[in-house]
């Protein structure tokens, strides 16, 4: 270190604080409102800068050695309660501006020791141009492709990811920082900037590595939707078809019925022909009973997706019970309930042909609940229906299908899934925020 005054250890200081928040800012979804983040973000570099100047005057040798390896802690843990992204994604962040904060430091001290005697004035401004130099790169070239592929790396960063970053950093940065005699040679600066470049490598490559597998995700699941449409159109065309076929045999019995009643009243033969009436009203009673069983309000896109799906579950003797209410405006596009509500219907019914119980049920519900649609299944499961981390295992033969189809559409409205087993029945429950001013509530 150059030493200097407390004034410029504070200056020196709040410095290092604004490159590490404001590269976290940058990268960052920030929690709160922008006036509120802005106070905290300038209140927190002025206090950090005050609290590592009162250190660096109470003891010196305690700062050298162990202030930057304590930056990452109070700069991570200010920046995680700050941000909306999660706690691996933060670490990373962090991690980044605490790297970018090292080559600062080692840059402005070594090139005021080489080229200025050692100026503590050299240093300053080298720090300010490097970190002028910087922000205005991450600005103009990096935070718009990480900002475009950060919900791919919240959902994939980890412990393991983080813990990668965090190391390598702490090694290359704290062998720079390491207090000892500085030799300004040769070998001491290549190590330096070997050790810079690698620990650089090692974010980079973890960026892409957990941006690819992020991608491969998304992929992965905008299959599975095109997949599920493809089910659900071949569906729908196996449905007109027996629909068609359903209108024929009207059509040819009402004709039946139609004779058998005309000949009723020919003959005179009034006790048959009531007879006959109450038998086909009664006929028709059964099935409206069968319908008490499916109520539905809703658009016409869901109503016939779980009209397949009912249909389906009926042709494998599957008791069915849909109650559906979300008539009106809402700010969910059909196309999303229906990946929501084909997934889940499609592996309730693998579900009870798995179980081989006697009696095998669907219970599916959509309804609202002011800004929140609430769609519950429970159907008839297997004893041996393992969860892991939550979430239902894919089965080997095929079951257990859409699950990130799934979670991808509650992700998108912010909304909350549920998979757990409740007796002999597997239970799902998806929330979904909807907005109440878009539905004209």
């Amino acid at each position: 270190m150059l030493g200097g005054s407390i004034w410029v250890s504070i200056f020196r200081n709040c410095l290092g604080a604004y490159l590490i928040m404001s590269v976290f800012l940058m990268l960052d979804r920030p929690r709160f409102s922008k006036n509120r983040m802005v106070y905290g973000y300038l209140m927190f570099i002025v206090l950090a800068g005050i609290s590592f100047g009162i250190w660096y005057v109470l003891d010196n040798e305690s700062f050298i050695r162990f202030s930057p390896i304590s930056s990452i802690p109070v700069c991570g843990i200010f920046g995680i309660y700050m941000s909306r992204d999660t706690i691996y994604l933060s670490l990373y962040k962090i991690s980044l501006g605490f790297y970018l904060l090292a080559l600062i430091v080692v840059a402005g001290i070594d090139i005021s020791r080489v080229f200025f005697a050692g100026s503590i004035w050299a240093d300053i401004i080298v720090r300010i141009l490097l970190v002028a130099g910087i922000l205005l790169f991450i600005k103009s070239k990096v935070r718009k492709p990480f900002l475009e592929g950060i919900d791919y790396l919240r959902e994939e960063m980890d412990w393991f990811s983080a813990v990668t970053v965090v190391v390598s950093i702490l090694i290359s940065a704290l062998s720079a920082f390491w207090p000892g005699a500085r030799e300004l040679s040769m070998i001491r600066l290549l190590r330096i900037v070997m050790l810079f470049f690698m620990a650089g490598v090692v974010q980079y490559l973890v960026f892409q590595v957990y941006l690819h597998r992020g991608k491969e995700r998304r992929y992965q699941v905008e299959n599975e939707l095109l997949e599920t449409n493809e089910r659900l159109i071949q569906r729908q065309m196996e449905l007109m078809h027996e629909s068609k076929e359903e209108l024929a045999r009207i059509r040819h019995d009402s004709r039946h019925h139609c004779l058998l009643i005309e000949e009723y009243i020919r003959s005179g033969d009034k006790e048959k022909l009531i007879a006959y009436v109450k038998q086909y009203r009664s006929e028709l009673e059964s099935r409206e009973l069968e319908e008490k069983h499916t109520a539905m309000h809703c658009s016409e896109t869901v109503k016939n997706i779980l009209s397949v799906y009912t249909k389906r579950a009926e042709e494998e003797n599957i008791e069915v019970t849909v109650d559906a209410r979300i008539a009106g405006d809402i700010a969910i596009r059909d196309i999303d309930l229906v990946a929501v509500i084909a997934n889940i219907f499609e592996n309730a019914i693998h579900g009870c042909c798995m179980s081989f119980a006697p009696e095998k049920k669907i219970q599916m519900s959509v309804t609202r609940k002011r800004n929140k649609i609430v769609i519950q299944c429970r159907n008839t499961c297997a004893p041996n229906v393992k969860l892991k981390h939550g979430l239902p295992e894919p089965a080997r033969d095929g079951g257990g299908t859409g699950i990130l189809s799934i979670l991808k559409v509650a992700s998108y409205y912010n909304g909350e899934t549920e998979f757990f087993v409740e007796g002999e029945m597997f239970v799902v429950r998806i929330l979904l925020n909807i907005n109440i001013e878009v539905s004209g509530e």
